[in-house]
């Protein structure tokens, strides 16, 4: 049989989805559709039919009458740091809006010509929700008609906070999942009971030059409207910052704040990718929030030796855990927000550590804040830089000393020598810079309290076992401002070896993307400060550079991966996505940033997403990148090793 072109494909694809959604009457399996829609992947990855339908070809089962929006309702792409969302933004031109992130159920209403409502469905998969009509009218706020047609308008139903309470006792966690089951009662009369709620956030149909016109037209037509606000670009941060000090005020949830392109022609020239509008983007907030009290400030010594503040507050309930610290950042944070004992602060906890202190909600009447002029450590006169409060005697110091031995242990990764450990060592004498770590005898082990014969082996063991460091780890254990894993991995991918590092100018440095003139400045004074520490260090260690032996290799045996890039995408089985970093590390590997022409593997774990169409359409343009399994992938390390 001769095989199907890819435009006898699309047609064949586009029929069969008629048959399956409009008509309910297919004539093919779901297997022998799958498989017509991977020919088409493979012929022609970028072709617009795999976007008109569920991803991967798989298609909604649930009951119900099915409906294909007209233009694709895609989830939002997502960022939680700064620079994320500068990267996103300098894509294209124009001024930016934002509006709070409605943690409810998105939805589609069509209005006819005559500004009827004949239509409400869900977003479903993006390309085909189900049709709630019936269920929508009973929702306040949603008018049955508006003043002019045909138009289709999208937004959020969601159950207000208040409501939420009244309801919580029927077993749901959170008001969005309750939403979710409300809007599909098959009796649209529960629904009602319910009492569910409406924002409009988009308008389809109209001509409307902007995003601020398309909220005023919303307004005209008496449709209910999240806040929405103009962004400075050079301070797109102020919005996070407004809504998030906004977040409980409100009621309903928010999680987290969604910016556009305000100019419609920029977001109609950004376009679609297959899974999120690339005009838009939400930066989330990043972890549970509550209000409490500033009781105090305790002064906390780092190994920098920047001493800064940590908020002692009443203890409130976040993210499921009772918390009663909170970091104020730096000091000339803490005086810029005002703080005083017992004013009302916004807190987060983010990712389980501390929490951080978001906002002042109330100034106190409180005392003020004493900055302290001697050193809570060494009682060493303290001396302001700019927004940072530093200890003078950072030599001395005995917590900064500790910290950075703490640093240094940590970055190595060497197990055993938890902090109170670490501080036992310093105070004996027997560890006073980190090469005091590789000249440790069990003798000097066993002196300690509570260390025993087993105990003082494994870790003298421990600490053999890291005498071949990679360049990277290396220099990122020295503790030199600025030099973290972004900044030793570059240093380590574009000079090779230590000597190379050592040999480089500000100059050099500073020319490299993403690195500056203030970050290669701290690096290349920072080296030299530590000149004597890598002497010492240097005869106990041999530093891995890239193309170097890898660790625990035998003579002059190159790295196997040396010079290929690899990327991960999806949720990983066997390890996790640090530790398979690692692992390509380890045998002279790097990390890309991105799916680039430069990158030779991508590797594909559970629910990949967007980076295997990307890998794909390069491949189709004659690109080098090869899709791996995880399964391949440990096949090539096995070989590899």
């Amino acid at each position: 049989m001769k095989k199907k072109s890819a435009e006898q494909l699309e047609t064949e694809i586009r029929r069969h989805n008629e048959l399956y959604f409009q008509k309910h009457q297919p004539e093919i399996s779901d297997y022998e559709f799958d498989r017509l829609v991977e020919r088409l992947r493979t012929l022609k990855p970028d072709s617009p039919v795999l976007r008109e339908i569920p991803s991967d070809g798989a298609r909604l089962k649930e009951s119900g009458i099915k409906v294909r929006h007209v233009t694709p309702m895609l989830s939002l792409d997502k960022c939680y740091q700064e620079e994320d969302l500068q990267d996103w933004a300098e894509k294209f031109s124009g001024d930016l809006v934002a509006t709070p992130k409605i943690d409810g159920c998105a939805v589609e209403l069509r209005y006819d010509g005559a500004g009827r409502l004949i239509l409400g469905a869900t977003r479903g998969d993006g390309m085909v929700g189900e049709d709630i009509t019936l269920n929508v009218r009973m929702i306040e706020g949603i008018p049955a008609k508006i003043s002019s047609g045909p138009v289709e308008i999208r937004g959020e139903i969601y159950m207000s906070l208040s409501v939420f309470q009244k309801r919580k006792e029927e077993g749901f966690s959170n008001p969005r999942n309750l939403a979710a089951g409300a809007i599909k009662q098959k009796d649209p009369n529960k629904t009602k009971e319910y009492e569910l709620s409406f924002f409009g956030y988009d308008v389809l149909g109209v001509a409307c030059a902007t995003e601020l016109e398309k909220f005023r037209q919303l307004k005209a037509w008496k449709i209910p409207t999240v806040e929405i606000i103009e962004v400075p670009r050079d301070d797109m941060k102020s919005a996070y910052d407004y809504f998030l000090k906004k977040r409980e005020q409100h009621d309903y949830e928010t999680d987290g704040v969604v910016y556009k392109a305000n100019l419609v022609s920029e977001q109609q020239r950004l376009n679609f990718t297959a899974h999120h509008p690339r005009y838009a983007i939400a930066y989330k907030f990043q972890g549970d929030s509550g209000e409490t009290i500033l009781k105090d400030v305790e002064w906390s010594v780092s190994r920098t030796g920047t001493i800064t503040p940590v908020g002692i507050v009443e203890p409130v309930e976040l993210s499921g855990a009772m918390v009663s610290r909170v970091s104020l950042h730096n000091l000339g944070l803490m005086k810029q927000l005002g703080l005083r004992r017992g004013s009302k602060v916004l807190m987060m906890r983010r990712g389980g550590v501390i929490p951080k202190l978001e906002s002042v909600v109330r100034a106190g009447e409180g005392a003020a804040i004493v900055v302290p002029a001697h050193c809570p450590s060494c009682e060493a006169p303290t001396e302001v830089r700019e927004d940072f409060l530093y200890c003078t005697n950072t030599k001395g110091c005995r917590r900064t000393q500790v910290a950075e031995l703490e640093h240094f242990i940590k970055a190595i990764e060497c197990d055993g020598f938890g902090d109170k450990l670490i501080a036992q060592l310093y105070d004996a004498g027997l560890v006073q810079d980190p090469a005091d770590f590789f000249s440790l005898q069990q003798g000097d082990l066993l002196e300690l309290d509570r260390m025993g014969e087993t105990l003082a082996a494994k870790l003298l063991h421990n600490v053999a076992e890291k005498k071949k460091i990679p360049l990277d780890v290396f220099l990122r254990a020295l503790a030199i401002r600025e030099l973290a894993k972004h900044t030793s991995k570059i240093l380590a991918q574009e000079f090779r070896t230590l000597e190379g590092v050592l040999r480089v100018t500000e100059e050099e440095l500073s020319a490299i993307h993403t690195i500056g003139p203030v970050i290669a400045k701290e690096v290349v004074e920072g080296l030299k400060r530590k000149k004597g520490l890598i002497e010492r260090l240097l005869k106990h260690v041999a530093v891995v550079g890239v193309g170097s032996p890898r660790p625990g290799a035998e003579g002059a045996e190159t790295a196997p991966l040396q010079g290929r890039k690899f990327l991960f995408t999806g949720s990983l089985e066997t390890m996790t996505r640090g530790e398979a970093e690692k692992k390509v590390e380890a045998l002279g590997g790097e990390m890309a940033s991105g799916v680039t022409k430069d990158l030779d593997y991508l590797v594909t774990g559970a629910e990949p997403g967007s980076k295997v169409e990307k890998a794909k359409k390069l491949q189709s343009k004659g690109g080098k990148v090869r899709v791996l399994s995880e399964a391949e992938w440990q096949k090539m390390l096995k070989l590899a090793d």
